[in-house]
């Protein structure tokens, strides 16, 4: 699985190794990707990457990567992984091997799994039988008639009740003999319908009771049936996050148990151990290899929730694989956290306008809107600093740290209040700025794509038809030049990402930010920029119109 470099490669070696969820690839990555790129133009695997095709008909690509290491000679190479099954195997030469093999014929997954699934066939023949399902039927049609009836023969009891009533009322009380007659009469007429009543509904429950016992049996079948699978099913998980042990320098083991049981997740997300570094770094160590430098990469169609582009790369993603390289890096020294450093350091919020009620402001690109988890500096604790008796939560809106415009602010609570409800009622007017890397066919339209959050890769956003929310962008292009369009976006909902996973994904306008470090390509900074805001000032009741021009 070691691919020695070349003799005479001269590309100076990291001083530390690289911090996998946030990175720009070192050269000597760089080299190892280009020689593991030429291999993939060349080999299918048994896979369909969907290169160079627009309609996906079951392509989907691939995460690639390679881990630059020094073997025990002092011999530089890489090994290489992928992520998950590759052509449905988890083999293939020249690339390191899963650290557990779930496809291992002998393995106690592939058997067991031989098992739930005849529990699976079993319980759908139970499911589609033909006496089952005329029962059921049977029953729902009897109970639907049952309470029918039960309703119209009240409603008859109801009925002969107040007829009675009308008899008592006419007959003549003068002769009581006939009158007292009249009412034993009635009497006995009333107990005779409540006796018959009770009779039927006696005979009718007894009907329906008959048919749900011998439905209930059917039904008990099928709950011992999905209680043993469910209980084999958890059983087989458990020993599969068992088998999946990960080592670090030390040579110290952790499974995955006992990795996401310190995690906020408790138990691990599936698919957790699959990715590339995961298994870079555990045949690294178990070969007493000397990891060097990593890279991801990304080969082929993007799948159809996400943002992915060909040949582009990719840090590690955050919910599977951050507690697992936490552990498998201990003690390993890494490049700094490029998100520890505070981006607003040396920068100022540019006032656009200011009154004795609110405060318009242009925030810089790479600048926090609100404190982060590391970092408080942001623009909410700049504006408390300066106006420290200001009440309310202050920011109306927030920007992505990366986004560079126009931030509406509240200095009291009750313009706060009154501001939010204008956002929510659409009456603010919003204008974005963008410069996005590649050719707009069309002049203007709209995106209508639902997201929600990648749970497994936060802040990530999705498209997600089943449970992401709604999100609409209007867009017009301005202009077109050397494989950029400058376009104006007008967001009528107000998402996370909205903006950029509507100019990146594949059904949206299939041209990212230039700049967008997670759905394109990092540059000098995010081409986005809010730069017109029109809305209703809460106390003059005039309309507010702020224009701050790009600076790109």
């Amino acid at each position: 699985m070691f691919i020695p470099f070349q003799v005479g490669l001269s590309i100076p070696l990291p001083d530390k190794f690289t911090f996998p969820f946030y990175y720009s690839p070192h050269p000597i990555a760089l080299e190892a990707v280009g020689l593991l790129q030429e291999r993939l133009k060349t080999e299918s695997f048994q896979h369909d990457f969907g290169i160079g095709r627009t309609q996906r008909e079951g392509a989907i690509g691939k995460m690639f990567g390679v881990l630059v290491v020094e073997n025990q000679a002092g011999q530089l190479g890489y090994i290489a992984a992928f992520s998950g099954k590759l052509g449905n195997s988890n083999h293939h030469d020249g690339f390191v091997p899963p650290v557990y093999d779930l496809l291992d014929p002998s393995g106690f997954f592939r058997k067991e799994e031989i098992e739930v699934n005849e529990l699976t066939v079993e319980l759908h023949r139970l499911e589609q039988n033909e006496a089952f399902l005329q029962l059921k039927n049977k029953a729902e049609l009897y109970r639907n008639t049952f309470s029918q009836w039960i309703e119209e023969e009240k409603a008859q009891l109801k009925k002969h009740k107040k007829s009675r009533q009308e008899q008592r009322d006419a007959a003549n009380q003068q002769d009581i003999s006939a009158y007292n007659a009249l009412i034993e009469d009635l009497k006995q007429e009333s107990i005779r319908q409540q006796i018959l009543f009770k009779q039927q509904h006696y005979t009718k429950k007894a009907e329906l009771l008959q048919l749900e016992e011998s439905l209930r049996q059917f039904e008990n079948q099928l709950t011992e049936l999905r209680e043993k699978r469910a209980a084999m099913s958890a059983d087989i998980q458990s020993r599969i996050f068992q088998s999946y042990t990960f080592l670090n320098t030390t040579q110290e083991t952790k499974s995955l148990l006992d990795i996401f049981k310190e995690t906020p997740f408790k138990t691990p997300p599936a698919g957790a151990g699959e990715c590339a570094a995961p298994k870079l770094l555990q045949y690294a160590f178990l070969n007493h290899l000397k990891p060097i430098a990593l890279a991801e990469f990304w080969w082929g169609m993007s799948p159809e929730s996400e943002v992915k582009i060909h040949q582009e790369f990719y840090p590690a993603c955050r919910g599977k694989c951050e507690p697992i390289l936490s552990h498998m890096l201990k003690g390993i020294e890494m490049d700094i956290n490029p998100m520890s450093i505070n981006p607003a350091e040396g920068k100022e919020l540019e006032i656009l306008f200011e009154d004795e009620y609110l405060l318009i402001v242009n925030k810089p690109p790479e600048f926090l809107s609100v404190p982060g988890k590391t970092i408080t500096d942001s623009v909410q604790t700049r504006i408390q600093h300066l106006y420290p008796y200001a009440t309310g939560p202050l920011l109306v809106h927030r920007l992505d740290m990366s986004t560079s415009g126009i931030m509406l602010i509240a200095k009291k609570k009750d313009i706060h209040e009154s501001l939010q409800k204008q956002f929510l009622k659409r009456s603010v007017e919003k204008r974005y700025m963008a410069l996005l890397q590649g050719y707009v066919k069309s002049t203007q339209g709209e995106i209508q794509l639902p997201l929600r959050v990648d749970l497994e890769d936060r802040p990530r956003q999705l498209v997600c038809y089943d449970h992401g929310k709604h999100a609409l962008t209007k867009y017009e292009v301005l202009e077109r030049t050397k494989g950029h369009t400058r376009v104006y976006f007008y967001p009528h909902t107000g998402r996370t990402h909205q903006l950029r996973v509507h100019a990146a994904h594949a059904s949206g306008l299939n041209a990212p930010i230039i700049g967008d470090d997670l759905y394109g390509q990092k540059s000098d900074r995010l081409y986005l920029h809010a730069e017109y805001f029109s809305f209703w000032h809460p106390i003059t009741k005039e309309r507010i119109e702020i224009t701050c021009p790009a600076p790109f």
